[in-house]
Order: structure tokens, then C-alpha cells, then sequence
């Protein structure tokens, strides 16, 4: 008997769905983990690694292993997003996350990067089909999910609208993959993402405006 097969066990069945202890207590603890990322709490990156542990036995009992390694990503990134938050170098006169639009640039390398990550995974994936049974979609949700947690650790609004692009892949694959409680999270996660989206948008402005008016007011005594 492995240590994973009280974690994949059924938890329950629901609508002809078979739900399991780690898909649900995962992803309850990930939707946890963006709620506090909306709030720009630092308890985000252990939440969310923690989330990444669990998740990682789900992705195993549905044989996915680009889900396996985007938990084993974000468990690394969590780690290097809490160590960034950590050092306060972002942070507001509130004493809570600073948050800002990338620049151009940084919007570039984020878009090219998840393009060609993708590809890349894709045709491993595709070379060796052991490794996933959806390769394009399973390489998508593998790299964006990375593109949006660099993006989240280093407080870009980005990052909500590269989740919401996971999303639009992630709700059908998992109920095709036999996750259903993933699938109805990611729907949920969709939801927090809009408002997490609104929020980080209109801080940022705010941010942004301030900036200006201080930067004015000192021209005006120099």
C-alpha cells in the first residue's frame, strides 16, 4: 500500500463525478491561497505551497504528469515568492504589498517566455507520451501556471490575467482527467480572479497617481 492511496481515495461521488481527498483538500487549500494572494497577504506563498504538496498526489492518480509538474513549480515557486515578499523591497507605505502594471518589456519576456516554455513542454510531452496523455493543453496549463506566480511574486497586475488564461484550459482538462473538484475550483477560481483582477488594477492606479503628485509636489519646492 502506497502513503498516496489514503489521499487518492474516493471522498464521495457527486453528479457521476468521483471526487478524491486530495483533489478536494488541494484545491480548497489553493482557493484559500488566492483569496489571500487578492488581499496581498504573505500567507499566499505557504498556503499555496502546501496546496502545491497535496496536488501533487492528485495529478499522480490521473496520470498527469504536466499537473505533477506544475505542483512541483509551484511548490518551488512558492518558496521564492515568499522570500521575495519576505524582503519588502515592493512594499507600500501601508506596510502591505506594493502592486504595479509591468512594463512593456517585462510583458514581453513573460509572453514569449510562456510561448516558447509551452512549445517546449508540448513536445516533450508529445516525444514521450508516457509523460501526458493531452500534451498541448497539459504544457499550457504547466507554463502559464509558472508565468503567473513569477508574475504574482513580483506584484504585476498580469498576474491575474495570466490566470485567467489557465483557467480557460485547466476547467475543461480537469473534468476530463477525471478531477471534478478541480474543475468546479477552477470555476470558482475563475471568480476570485475578476475580483482579485479589479482590485490589484485599481490599487495600482491609485499607486501610480500618487507617485505622480509626489514627484510634481517636488518639482514644484526644487
Amino acid at each position: 500500500m502506497s502513503l498516496l492511496d489514503p489521499l487518492n481515495g474516493e471522498a464521495f461521488t457527486a453528479f457521476g463525478q468521483h471526487v478524491i481527498w486530495s483533489d478536494m483538500i488541494g484545491n480548497t487549500v489553493g482557493l484559500a491561497a488566492l483569496a489571500l494572494g487578492w488581499r496581498r497577504s504573505i500567507w499566499t506563498w505557504p498556503a499555496q505551497f502546501l496546496s502545491g504538496l497535496i496536488l501533487v498526489a492528485a495529478y499522480a492518480s490521473a496520470h498527469l504528469s504536466g499537473g505533477v509538474g506544475k505542483q512541483l513549480l509551484v511548490i518551488g515557486v512558492a518558496l521564492w515568492g515568499w522570500r521575495q515578499w519576505q524582503r519588502g523591497r515592493r512594499q507600500a507605505q501601508d506596510g502591505s504589498i506594493a502592486v504595479r502594471f509591468a512594463s512593456w518589456g517585462e510583458r514581453g519576456l513573460l509572453l514569449a517566455g510562456t510561448a516558447l516554455g509551452t512549445v517546449a513542454v508540448g513536445t516533450l510531452f508529445t516525444l514521450i507520451p508516457q509523460l501526458s496523455w493531452n500534451p498541448w493543453p497539459d504544457a499550457y496549463i504547466f507554463v502559464g501556471t509558472l508565468a503567473a506566480m513569477v508574475a504574482q511574486a513580483r506584484g504585476l497586475v498580469e498576474f491575474w490575467f495570466a490566470w485567467l488564461l489557465v483557467d480557460l484550459v485547466g476547467v475543461p482538462l480537469a473534468f476530463g482527467s477525471g478531477l471534478a473538484f478541480s474543475g468546479l475550483v477552477y470555476v470558482v477560481y475563475f471568480a476570485l480572479v475578476v475580483w482579485g483582477l479589479r482590485d490589484w488594477w485599481l490599487r495600482s492606479r491609485r499607486a501610480a497617481a500618487a507617485a505622480e503628485a509626489r514627484a510634481v509636489l517636488e518639482g514644484a519646492l526644487s
